[in-house]
Parts: C-alpha cells; structure tokens; sequence
C-alpha cells in the first residue's frame, strides 16, 4: 500500500478514535450527575455501545500508524515521544472501559467534576501529538 494512502487511513482513524475518547468522558460527566434510573440506563447504554464502537477505531489506529512506522522506516526522538503518547492513549482508553464498568454496577466515586478535568486529558495529548508529528523538533 502506498505512503498516501497508509498515511489517509491512519489519520481517518485517529480522528474517529479521538471523537470517542472526547466524548465517553463527557458521558460520565453526565452520568455522574444523573438523577433518575432511566436517565442512567440511556447513559449507560450510550456509552456501552460508543465504548465498543471506538475500541477497533483505535486498534486500527494503532495498527495503520506501525504499518507507517515498520514499512517507511520512521525514527528521530519525535517519535520516540509520539509513541509514548499513545501509549498513555491507549491506557487512557483502558481506563475509560474501566471506569464503565465501575458505573454500570454502581460503584462511581467520582464526582462530576473530576470527570470534566478527566475529559482534558486527551485534549492535551492530541495537542503534543499534533505538534510532534508535524515539527518533528528532535
């Protein structure tokens, strides 16, 4: 497959998994704060369905990213720091379907206001990404 094309599926897939890291989060904001079961269970079941829509759209994320990395030969200190970043992606990610399962048998601990400041950390991540990726400053 060609650098365009590898690269096009990579980033198309990033941008997908991104939505859903950015909004699961705001999910559990409002699951924090719900105040009837119904409202809950719409909630749960929003995010159950998202979590298991997003978790392949990052597997393939990942995977089109070392396919780039593997076939084109990528190295630099820029990478090195993307990679650990994902790697905190992906954990990030983890914990998102940690925390659901925490909510979907009734264990939250947090409050809403933790899960709003959880919400900016990929935010914070896809900025450092961005910046790596394209000024490559080491």
């Amino acid at each position: 497959m060609s650098y365009p094309v590898l690269k096009a599926l990579h980033i198309c897939f990033v941008i997908a998994w991104f939505a859903g890291l950015f909004y699961l989060p705001r999910l559990y904001v409002n699951l924090a704060m719900a105040e009837t079961l119904a409202e809950q269970e719409r909630l749960l079941l929003m995010s159950h369905k998202l979590y298991r829509f997003m978790t392949p759209l990052g597997a393939l994320a990942v995977g089109f990213g070392l396919w780039l990395m593997v076939a084109f030969g990528f190295t630099g200190g820029w990478l090195h720091a993307k990679l650990t970043l994902v790697a905190l992606l992906i954990g990030y990610h983890g914990w998102c379907g940690r925390l659901l399962k925490q909510f979907a048998a009734g264990q939250n601990r947090r409050s809403h206001r933790w899960y709003r400041v959880f919400n900016e950390a990929p935010v914070l991540v896809m900025f450092a990404v961005v910046f790596l990726v394209v000024l490559k400053p080491f």
